[in-house]
């Protein structure tokens, strides 16, 4: 399931875009008007970011495409950037934001309403719309987005020991440690220390108390607990371990670590989580301090569903009724917008 830009491209010195990594799919656009505009930032062919890394990622199918896109005009971008481990953090994050911005000053070419244009991002690519949102929030020479669509975002990487976590370890398509493991990759390029972020060990106690009142398993509702979890008490602290992993808190690595000041000038959201996915209670917390800050949010959780199932959308042999649930849920909110 990884593909994408493979080894990279030359995104030019400057932080520049270059337009054959931009493509607007004219098979799959309207061209009665311009409708709302998404900017995918992946390999995808509708709205959705594919990986940041070789993980399992975007809605890529075409099929998924054809299904949103005849019940509302929408133009959709597709945009190809770099991975890691060639590419390290922030190479995927600057492209997106890039390619974004690039998309945003050219609506005219695009033939979109500046007013009506959304990212969206699955998986490594929800963290990378809700961290290119986060940038662009508080841009006043550029149109303001009109919303973000976050479908099973993986959005911190302070713990993974939450509820979903330990009740989905084992669960396909993404497992605890693959996840793990694709974010050391994204991060530095290097697994090494895998255990001692598994255990939080790379976690200064300061940082762990400021950082409790947003990723924690006491903001996460009873409900999601009831398959069993145990309350993980983390190892000792290693101060070399920190050194190695600290830009871990950034927020444009970690959207869920981003201040109350930032989170509250957020467009309207949605957020798709799916009950079997590890990810699962990233997309509960970010959707809790979304509505703590006053930000709308649409949530859609697909009781059964597993992390990736809509990219098997289109593969008739794999083809989960709760993928067409999933998109319907998207559909349905673009058309509100």
């Amino acid at each position: 399931m990884t593909s994408g830009l493979e080894g990279g491209a030359d995104f030019g010195e400057a932080g520049g875009v270059h337009e054959d990594r931009l493509h607007p799919l004219h098979a799959l656009r309207e061209e009665a008007g311009a409708g709302p505009a998404a900017l995918a930032g992946g390999r995808a062919v509708w709205p959705g970011a594919g990986e940041a890394l070789p993980a399992p990622g975007a809605i890529c199918r075409p099929e998924a495409g054809r299904h949103l896109l005849p019940r509302r005009r929408l133009a959709v971008l597709q945009h190809r950037y770099r991975l890691a481990p060639e590419h390290k953090y922030p190479a995927a994050y600057e492209d997106c934001l890039n390619a974004t911005i690039h998309f945003m000053r050219n609506t005219e070419h695009y033939g979109v309403d500046p007013a009506r244009i959304s990212v969206c991002g699955d998986s490594a690519g929800g963290n990378l719309a809700a961290a290119v949102s986060q940038t662009l929030a508080g841009r006043s020479d550029l149109p303001k987005l009109r919303a973000q669509i976050l479908i099973y975002p993986g959005l911190q990487a302070l713990d993974f020991n939450l509820p979903s976590y330990q009740q989905n370890r084992g669960v396909p398509l993404l497992f605890r440690e693959r996840a793990a493991f694709f974010a050391l990759q994204y991060l530095n390029g290097d697994a090494s220390h895998m255990e001692e972020l598994l255990e939080g060990s790379h976690i200064p106690p300061d940082i762990r108390l400021k950082y409790r009142k947003w990723v924690s398993a006491d903001n996460i509702p009873e409900k999601f607990k009831a398959r069993g979890y145990k309350p993980h008490i983390p190892r000792e602290f290693k101060a070399e371990i920190f050194e190695e992993f600290k830009r871990k808190f950034e927020p444009s690595l970690c959207p869920l670590l981003a201040e109350d000041a930032v989170i509250q000038q957020l467009p309207e959201s949605f957020i798709l989580t799916c009950e079997y996915d590890v990810l699962r209670d990233d997309g509960l917390l970010y959707k809790k301090r979304l509505e703590d800050n006053g930000v709308r949010v649409t949530w859609y959780h697909l009781e059964d569903g597993f992390h990736g199932i809509m990219s098997l959308y289109g593969y008739q042999i794999l083809k989960f009724p709760s993928a067409k649930r999933g998109l319907d849920s998207v559909v349905k909110f673009i058309k509100g917008l």
